[in-house]
């Protein structure tokens, strides 16, 4: 039986809230949420495991394709960790999880996964992918309908993470997310009943204002989780304006070193 949406320690709580009331975090502000990124490998695992982050994110998909769920990102096709082993690691811990589907195949025998240790993961729990084509996208989405699908039909009070297929180019003027892009995943997720955030690239951000600002004003239950590429550029100024225009408690900021460091000082936030 689903826990009531947002009920302390259902997958559906808010990870500002669950922290917060854990004493693991001193304010409802998602800037001091703090991440592991690509949590990929038995080494990886193991130190997110023992870090002080609070959420960890990681890659599933197939071995070779139509094996066991792995714990890689495209191109891998193989990793030292399956999905069932990196559970057993992480299910011992406080932290909450984000786990990225790049692949619909990967989805149903990854939750068959997750409901063994359900009872075991009073956290946030995020399932994200890539269900609509975005800005400089090259990569293909995930089917939208197949994955929600499949997700809700399981995990009712999960956490959705709904993002667009990106890109970003040093040598060009890069796109934002335009009005076509927001409106359609404003209507894919207006018969959703759990919390959704969406994950949306750093460096395209302040160019989408209007649109994303629009987005999430669309349901209290919505959120943005801010991410970045290995090679983006973009400055903490951005990040400021962002955090400048958006309620604290609804934005997240999965970044990479040294801008994480960089914007908490800025906010006066403790890394």
């Amino acid at each position: 039986m689903a826990a009531p949406l947002g009920a302390a320690g259902g997958w559906g709580e808010a990870a500002v809230e669950h922290f917060q009331r854990s004493g693991r975090l001193a304010h409802r502000d998602g800037a001091g949420v703090r991440w592991w990124h690509a949590a990929n490998s038995r080494r990886r695992a193991r130190e997110a495991a023992s870090s002080e982050v609070h959420m960890i994110e990681a890659d599933v998909l197939l071995r070779g394709g139509k094996g066991d769920p792995i714990m890689a990102h495209p191109p891998e096709t193989d990793s030292d960790i399956t999905l069932q082993e990196w559970l057993d690691v992480i299910v011992n811990t406080d932290k909450g999880i984000k786990l990225d589907f790049k692949s619909l195949d990967a989805v149903q025998p990854s939750l068959e996964l997750l409901e063994r240790v359900k009872p075991q993961l009073r956290r946030p729990v995020w399932l994200n992918a890539d269900i609509l084509p975005g800005p400089n996208g090259s990569s293909t989405a995930v089917d939208a309908k197949g994955f929600l699908d499949t997700v809700t039909s399981v995990f009712p009070d999960v956490t959705l993470s709904l993002g667009w297929t990106t890109g970003w180019h040093p040598d060009q003027q890069n796109k934002g997310y335009d009005w076509t892009m927001v409106k359609e995943m404003a209507h894919i997720c207006s018969t959703l009943s759990q919390p959704v955030t969406f994950p949306v690239r750093a460096a395209l951000v302040r160019q989408s204002m209007s649109e994303l600002c629009w987005l999430i004003q669309q349901s209290d239950r919505y959120s943005l989780t801010i991410w970045t590429g290995k090679e983006d550029v973009y400055s903490v100024e951005d990040l400021l304006y962002i955090r400048k225009n958006f309620d604290k408690s609804r934005v997240y900021y999965d970044i990479l070193e040294p801008q994480s460091s960089e914007f908490k000082k800025a906010i006066g936030i403790e890394c």
